[in-house]
């Protein structure tokens, strides 16, 4: 049955993307929301910075509109859009200028510095869960972008996605042992990382959020009347601080990494497509000609 359904969908989905070749503009309208948050999580992921990822999200999604006629159906859908996704990541001027340049050691000074106790004051705020919660959620982002952006990619898709290495492989256009290797390589480095400087991951870390929430909230790295990560979708920090406590040292720094829940794409991101899809049949037309 599940076979069925499944040869069901794929059939149902090539039938979309060539009515959207044929310059359907409400087939491609649902063809993009389709893969939309897809795009934007894996750009919030490799950037980390909102603004940078929607604005590159609409600089792929545009890719995508105007390369749909290159797709063969050789392969998943989501496959070639991630492969899309990853090219322009990994290639495009726009995303290499956003690049940080982090490396673990700097990453590290600076998640030692600015710690103090909380006051009893300050642990009585409102929105002191609230705080500690988008100070976890920023800096386990963060922390990835220490990893030079190819391994930083794979770690994302292997480890955060969680696709299959055939997949990732075939999205990489390497071999899957190639692939294994890379996760692996990028895997130590994150492990080692956490399990020595974050605190949630290692009791005896230097580190914690309680104490360095403060100094961030002072220099503004969080901001508590704009909060960038944190929503109803997360995950609180109590819950995420109780599971981890009950999870193995081995699985901590995975569990940390897979409890940031997936985003949704910004509405301005949607506003934004739906004058881009606007102009979708002229796109098509210079695509095919």
């Amino acid at each position: 049955m599940n076979a069925h359904l499944s040869q069901k969908n794929l059939q149902e989905m090539h039938a979309l993307i060539r009515t959207a070749v044929d310059g359907d503009k409400d087939a491609l309208a649902q063809l993009i929301a389709s893969i939309k948050d897809k795009v934007f999580n894996l750009a919030l992921r490799m950037l980390v910075d909102h603004q940078q990822a929607e604005d590159i999200t609409q600089d792929i999604l545009i890719k995508i509109m105007t390369n749909l006629s290159s797709f063969r159906f050789e392969s998943k859908f989501e496959t070639w859009v991630y492969r899309v996704a990853a090219n322009y990541l990994m290639t495009s001027n726009k995303a290499r200028r956003a690049e940080l340049h982090l490396s673990f050691e700097t990453f590290k000074t600076d998640l030692e510095s600015d710690l103090e106790l909380p006051s009893e004051e300050y642990t009585s705020r409102m929105d002191y869960q609230v705080l500690l919660n988008e100070l976890r959620i920023s800096c386990t982002m963060a922390m990835l972008l220490c990893l030079k952006p190819k391994a930083r990619l794979v770690y994302i898709l292997g480890e955060i996605f969680e696709l299959d290495h055939a997949q990732s492989s075939d999205i990489l256009a390497c071999s899957p042992a190639t692939y294994r290797k890379q996760l692996q390589r990028a895997r130590t480095e994150v492990v080692e990382f956490t399990q020595q400087s974050c605190g949630l991951v290692n009791k005896q870390a230097l580190c914690h959020c309680s104490k360095k929430l403060r100094g961030t909230c002072k220099r503004g790295c969080v901001n508590p009347s704009n909060l960038r990560f944190t929503s109803n979708e997360q995950i609180d920090f109590i819950e995420v601080e109780k599971r981890l406590s009950h999870t193995t040292d081995t699985l901590k720094t995975l569990l940390s990494q897979r409890s940031i829940q997936a985003f949704e794409s910004p509405a301005s991101l949607s506003h934004i497509l739906k004058h881009t899809l606007e102009q979708a049949k002229s796109y098509y037309q210079q695509s095919l000609n």
